[in-house]
């Protein structure tokens, strides 16, 4: 079969593409294509991609690839939403990776890991409490992370942040984990330095996270 007419085939409903700065994780600060994906089946109380729900359009495999192949980067992030609810993410994940893209994936955790292929860097982002959706956390896709893998929990308070402490001495994440867990505070509610202090504190291998491209760019801005 025609390669270029099965990625015809293939549809996703694609929120946005661009290209900025990566703001998170490993790959912080360097140049990153982002495919935004539409849908999400969590509602967390901080969310900032709430347009990311609903608004998006049918487009084919090929038709992102050809978006993406228009801008210079080699790391393209697949984000969501939740990017793992469509089924084609898959095909997308391994055309990205046939093209020499360095691929990522930022994921809720509430959908198994399974069927994610290993030349993907994956962002496990667990939910804690204060985001109101941490009954949906599948924990089974910890024990699937690569030790190249980030593991990320958003924390809205100290309750929140006892309940990273607690996950990694349940789950051996920090035996398992050669990355530190990044423990990343609600923007513009919880004070990053009091959480600095949180995790200087703790015996637990932690590093502080924040959303750098939220301080590069106006933070009200989409696609940045």
């Amino acid at each position: 079969m025609d390669v270029t007419a099965k990625r015809e085939d293939l549809k996703l409903t694609v929120n946005e593409i661009f290209y900025s700065i990566q703001g998170e994780g490993s790959y912080a600060l360097r140049p990153c294509v982002f495919v935004r994906l539409t849908g999400c089946n969590l509602r967390c109380t901080w969310c900032d991609t709430t347009y990311s729900f609903h608004e998006g359009s049918a487009q084919s495999l090929n038709q992102v690839m050809q978006a993406v192949s228009g801008f210079s980067a080699q790391l393209v992030e697949i984000t969501g939403g939740e990017p793992l609810l469509q089924k084609n993410v898959y095909p997308l994940m391994h055309a990205l990776h046939a093209a020499g893209k360095k691929v990522l994936l930022e994921t809720s955790g509430s959908i198994r890991l399974n069927q994610v292929p290993g030349f993907v860097h994956i962002i496990l982002d667990m939910k804690a409490p204060g985001s109101g959706e941490d009954k949906k956390n599948r924990y089974e896709n910890i024990e699937m992370l690569k030790s190249s893998d980030d593991l990320k929990i958003v924390v809205a308070n100290h309750e929140d942040f006892k309940f990273a402490e607690d996950l990694i001495r349940k789950y051996k994440v920090d035996a398992l984990l050669q990355n530190p867990v990044i423990v990343q505070p609600v923007f513009g509610e919880l004070n990053l330095a009091e959480a600095g202090e949180w995790i200087k504190n703790s015996p637990l291998n932690l590093r502080l996270g924040m959303q750098l491209h939220k301080y590069i760019y106006e933070p009200s801005l989409r696609a940045v």
